[in-house]
């Protein structure tokens, strides 16, 4: 049977955690239990819930950093940052959707998902705003690494294991991170009608261009009409988001449209369009289908990516579209996982990361979710988390919650 634990407060959870690790039970962690159906389709002993470690534990927006229990709904810390004219810059992805799940993300599971949205190739990964955590081992021993200013690195390699641990080295009570200033404005340009390879040079050249693109993602014909609300025409659309003072976002606008207007026809969307595509650009909203369909989150090098979706459409029936700069895709697969398949042509144009992010029960069972690590670093990983998790009793690829 499969036990529910939602501790109130961190030492119940150490507690809770002390007796599972006494007892050999397995614990799956989870925060709102938004990417529920993700990782190998296993039945741990115990399912622990964040909800009762809730709540922002100190706020100084002159200093840009929040620490927050992790529990705390996102839309909380949103809220609370708005307010102050900050935002998280990494923009967590919200699983919902493409998951079909309902509840509410956390902070803790956008950390420990390593959850990163359009601005990472430009702002960085949650992990790299991670400054200090607070969590509980598979001891049942409370842990701090990291601290509540930039200044502090103590702890730093710590800190950056449980970011994107996926809840499988302990159970992270409490984070501490920092914010940027949030944008006056921002704008997206469209360039309409480029096939993928013309897209990803068009991307590069929009990068090398001095004027802070801070958002770069070709969205094929295929998928376009799917995003709602953007008013773009027909045929494939490369964007480029541009954020800051409406000023300078109007002068730097133009010097892109100077630039690509002799490329391909040009479209702008203002700031409230911009945002909602940008957000659904995020949240994968094209592959959003209610379905069970396999969905694969593909990094790999900007130049490297329209190359393998072009040497799998040789094989299988998929669909997909480019966010970073042509660097990460989100891929949809109508049949099958076909995971060794899409991990041979990752490999075979220098290397990344394949992850079945959504499949059906059967699906996951066969296929792993992660990329496997070659042998030196799998073992280095399993020193690591006997250090920590000597028991073994934090389910590995578990981590639900966001």
């Amino acid at each position: 049977m499969n036990a529910l634990l939602v501790p109130a407060h961190e030492d119940e959870a150490a507690e809770m955690v002390r007796a599972a690790a006494g007892s050999g039970r397995s614990i799956a962690i989870a925060g709102g239990n938004t990417r529920s159906g993700f990782g190998k389709a296993t039945v741990p002993a115990c399912s622990l819930r964040t909800a009762g470690l809730s709540g922002i534990v100190a706020y100084n927006p002159a200093e840009m950093v929040i620490t927050a229990r992790a529990g705390t709904h996102l839309l909380e810390i949103e809220e609370a940052l708005v307010e102050n004219g900050q935002m998280m810059a990494f923009e967590p992805i919200d699983h919902r959707a493409i998951m079909g799940t309902l509840g509410e993300p956390t902070i803790g599971g956008a950390f420990a998902t390593n959850a990163s949205g359009p601005r990472r190739f430009t702002a960085g990964a949650a992990r790299d705003s991670l400054l200090g955590v607070r969590f509980i081992n598979g001891r049942g021993e409370t842990v701090r690494a990291g601290g509540r200013v930039m200044k502090n690195v103590t702890g730093l390699d710590l800190v950056k294991l449980m970011a994107g641990s996926h809840g499988t080295l302990g159970l992270m009570t409490e984070v501490t991170f920092r914010v940027l200033p949030r944008p006056q404005t921002e704008a997206t340009m469209i360039l309409v009608g480029l096939d993928d390879a013309e897209a990803v040079r068009a991307m590069a050249a929009a990068m090398a261009m001095p004027v802070e693109v801070s958002g770069a993602a070709h969205l094929p014909e295929s998928v376009r009409s799917k995003f709602i609300g953007s008013g773009m025409a027909d045929g494939a659309a490369t964007v480029l988001r541009l954020e800051g003072l409406a000023a300078s976002v109007a002068v730097r606008m133009a010097k892109l449209e100077a630039v690509f207007d002799r490329i391909a026809p040009t479209e702008r969307l203002d700031a409230d369009v911009s945002a909602v595509l940008w957000r659904e650009i995020r949240d994968v909203h094209p592959f959003a289908d209610c379905t069970e369909k396999p969905v694969w989150r593909v990094s790999v090098a900007p130049s490297a990516g329209y190359q393998i979706v072009a040497d799998l459409r040789q094989h299988a029936a998929i669909d997909a579209y480019y966010d970073w700069q042509g660097g990460l895709i989100w891929m949809r697969m109508e049949a099958e996982p076909e995971g060794e398949m899409i991990r041979h042509f990752v490999h075979a144009h220098g290397g990344g990361h394949a992850t079945l992010v959504r499949a059906s029960t059967a699906m996951r069972a066969e296929t792993a979710a992660f990329e496997p690590q070659p042998s030196a670093i799998a073992a280095l990983s399993a020193r690591i988390k006997h250090q920590i998790d000597p028991a073994g009793i934090f389910a590995p690829g578990r981590m639900a919650g966001q």
